[in-house]
């Protein structure tokens, strides 16, 4: 009987056991984890239209090209580093035309950059369509900036959106003037230009300088910007024996010249300012470029901290080598960013003042302008071509 007790006993203590073990709560659920933070919203764009104007086709179109290209890689790298205006990011668009080397053309172009909303223009790259197209973006209150046009009366207009960041003619035919009469020791000196605004108005410095210097000019010919036969003039300064000439112009023609003035038997040391310093030159004239002296605006890029640099990326981002006004072509854009970054806008109304201001390390060295819109630094750096390639052999000013 104790024995059935103590088994129903030990039954009924399993069996609250299990019933209890029935009622036990089940673990409490994982804490769900925290959403991640929503991220800020983007910041809004700022659509900011660029201008740039260069003769595209035509004899020169490997120069303008260059120009175009110079805007664009500045245009790119400023994308990409998301520039901050206004609480905005900044977003160029390069909007690019072709001038054709024309005058005339050169003002349509202005005008339809103009209608277009354009901000600010790199361009022109001739004197002769930079002069003119100046007044119509003078009229619009949108800053010009040229990376190539030298004759002084595009700064002498006393319009204050024209800037450049090259030296004038007066800085660079100056320099070549004095370096054909003092350390060429050229006693006598033919000029020919191609009566262009660039052409005649370099030609016109050189003679001025050779002349103080002591030179004397025994032939002053000219010629234009699309001629491809010259012997008829190389002929008449053939006969008059000169130690140098110089031709103002592009190497679209000073490179056929000089390669039928040596054709002809002559043998005159031949000079041309920035026009004819590009590789270019070189092919047309072919083994006639050997000894050829030319001049370009500002110190060599190749010397310049960030020159060499940019030469490498120009390359890699284009397939070909920089001709002559890239490098500076990527300053005046840089240039009039920076100016907007100061004034914390895209008006150029509130950016232009900021503009005349500028004191900026660019690829081609310092950039500050003087109260016309020149480059104050005006150095100038004198080439010649050996082996198919440009030599340095000085640089002054600047």
């Amino acid at each position: 009987m104790q024995a059935s007790l103590k088994a129903l006993t030990l039954a009924a203590a399993m069996t609250l056991a299990v019933a209890g073990c029935g009622k036990e709560e089940p673990p409490p659920p994982p804490a769900p984890k925290a959403a991640a933070p929503a991220a800020p919203p983007a910041p809004p764009e700022l659509v900011v239209k660029i201008g740039s104007a260069a003769p595209t086709t035509g004899p020169i179109a490997h120069l303008g090209k260059d120009n175009e290209n110079g805007v664009r890689l500045a245009v790119e790298d400023v994308n990409a580093q998301k520039v901050m205006i206004d609480g905005k990011v900044l977003k160029l668009e390069l909007i690019a035309e072709d001038d054709q080397a024309d005058p005339k053309q050169g003002t349509t172009v202005a005008q339809k950059l103009v209608d277009a909303g354009v901000v600010a223009v790199v361009g022109h790259l001739n004197s002769g369509t930079t002069i003119p197209a100046s007044k119509i973006y003078s009229d619009a209150g949108i800053p010009q900036v040229s990376p190539s046009a030298t004759n002084p009366k595009y700064t002498e207009q006393g319009f204050k959106t024209t800037f450049r960041v090259v030296a004038n003619d007066i800085q660079q035919g100056g320099a070549l003037g004095h370096y054909i009469a003092k350390d060429m020791k050229a006693k006598t000196v033919a000029i020919v230009d191609d009566r262009t605004a660039y052409g005649q108005g370099v030609a016109d410095e050189v003679e001025k300088a050779a002349k103080a210097d002591g030179a004397q000019i025994v032939a002053r010919e000219f010629t234009t910007d699309r001629s491809t036969d010259f012997k008829a003039i190389l002929t008449k300064i053939k006969g008059k024996q000169p130690d140098a000439i110089f031709y103002g112009g592009m190497d679209a023609t000073g490179g056929p010249m000089l390669k039928q003035a040596r054709d002809l038997g002559i043998k005159s040391k031949f000079m041309m300012a920035d026009g004819g310093c590009s590789p270019e030159f070189v092919k047309l004239a072919g083994e006639a470029a050997e000894g050829f002296v030319c001049s370009i605006p500002g110190t060599p890029v190749e010397k310049l901290a960030k020159g060499e640099e940019f030469k490498k990326r120009y390359r890699a981002r284009f397939g070909t080598d920089v001709q002559i006004y890239s490098p500076d072509c990527y300053d005046a854009t840089m240039v009039m960013v920076e100016a907007m970054k100061r004034a914390n806008s895209a008006d150029p109304a509130k950016f232009l003042p900021e503009l005349a201001k500028t004191d900026y390390e660019g690829i081609t060295g310092k950039i500050q302008f003087d109260e016309k819109g020149d480059l104050k630094s005006g150095a100038i750096t004198i080439y010649e071509a050996k082996g198919g390639k440009f030599d340095v052999l000085t640089t002054v000013g600047g």
